[in-house]
């Protein structure tokens, strides 16, 4: 199996292209264009593996995509390339729409220029797997959950961009009959995660004896899916999806920020007991625009159709990624070096007028 993947060297992608190359044994090329959030280091595991080739491009570039399809020939697409942070997309949403709209369009075209030539028993079995997330179903409230059915009603930058990516993946299937399928799936953490998120920023600064920002209250809900579950996933849905479908992937781990916090916090009292208590280092800031209050995934549909099952909860996953980050500061700490762990997506409030 010849399997593309695109943003291979992020935190998902690597986690897909280690699974890949690794356990399924596919022969895999890494499409990466390797902004601040992708990095080699995140595929030293696959190194050396004869099944795995990197190719350092941007999704935009037509000439460049376009003779990846035609030297590699790839049997799959797992298109994971994305900017994936909602802070950064407040303030510099150009660069979302430019990667997640544009970048998928193009990766379309020329999956589907590709497909088109191919002889008909490869064009039946060729698939294209747009990733993209949960938050392009916008907020919930106390109850319910996120389903394949629930109506798009992105709020911030970067989800817009997402869901204007999934309609794109959508189009291409119903329009030119590309073999597409969608997921979406929950907030994912693990090993390999880029310092600006949550989790592993809240390790890192509780590690440094830096302040722990919490947005707001601290009682908006996300769902986590651990990376390697979300891995597996993924290669589920390519494999055995159904064209044209949508599949939504969670972990069925609903926590509150505080509560994620606070659980890192009581980890790191025990793994790290030098910078003990580290709740107090918990500093609750000035909530970020448009944030929306809950994500929950259902998803019976993966599960029940496709036979997939996450293999990690909230406690054993998070207890692995503490420990992971506490014994591989040789990963994160250059990337930490370009980035202070201050706080992103701030607006400046507008000056007053005469």
């Amino acid at each position: 199996m010849r399997v593309l993947v695109t943003g291979g060297a992020g935190f998902i992608g690597s986690a897909v292209v280690r699974y890949l190359v690794l356990e399924k044994g596919y022969e895999v090329l890494t499409v990466d264009k390797l902004t601040y959030a992708g990095t080699l280091t995140s595929l030293k595991a696959v190194d050396n593996q004869q099944n795995h080739r990197f190719l350092k491009a941007d999704i935009c570039d037509r000439m460049a995509i376009a003779e990846a399809f035609e030297s590699f020939k790839p049997q799959r697409v797992m298109h994971l390339a994305a900017e994936s942070h909602v802070d950064r997309s407040i303030t510099g949403a150009r660069d979302f729409v430019e990667t997640n709209v544009i970048g998928t369009f193009n990766m379309l075209e020329c999956a589907r220029t590709f497909w088109s030539a191919l002889p008909m028993d490869e064009r039946e079995a060729f698939r294209f797997l747009h990733v993209s997330t949960d938050e392009v179903y916008g907020s919930l409230g106390e109850e319910g959950l996120f389903t394949e059915e629930t109506p798009y009603d992105p709020s911030s930058p970067y989800s817009a961009s997402k869901a204007s990516s999934d309609h794109l993946a959508k189009a291409w299937a119903r329009t030119y009959g590309l073999p597409v399928v969608v997921s979406n799936c929950s907030n994912n953490y693990g090993p390999y995660h880029f310092p600006e998120k949550l989790i592993p920023l809240m390790i890192l600064n509780a590690l440094d004896g830096k302040p722990l920002p919490v947005y707001g209250n601290g009682t908006n809900i996300r769902d986590w899916l651990y990376v390697e579950d979300h891995a597996r996933a993924l290669d589920v849905i390519a494999e055995r999806g159904r064209i044209g479908e949508t599949y939504n992937v969670g972990g069925r781990n609903e926590r509150r920020n505080i509560d994620v916090v606070e659980r890192i916090c009581a980890l790191m009292d025990k793994l790290h007991p030098a910078g003990a208590p580290h709740a107090r280092l918990i500093t609750h800031v000035t909530d970020r625009p448009g944030h929306d209050a809950r994500y929950a995934i259902d998803a019976t549909k993966l599960e029940e159709e496709l036979g997939w099952k996450a293999q990690e909860n909230f406690d054993t996953g998070i207890e692995k990624t503490v420990a992971w980050y506490l014994e591989n500061r040789w990963w994160w700490e250059p990337l930490r070096a370009g980035y202070s762990g201050t706080r992103l997506g701030l607006i400046e409030p507008k000056k007053a007028t005469a």
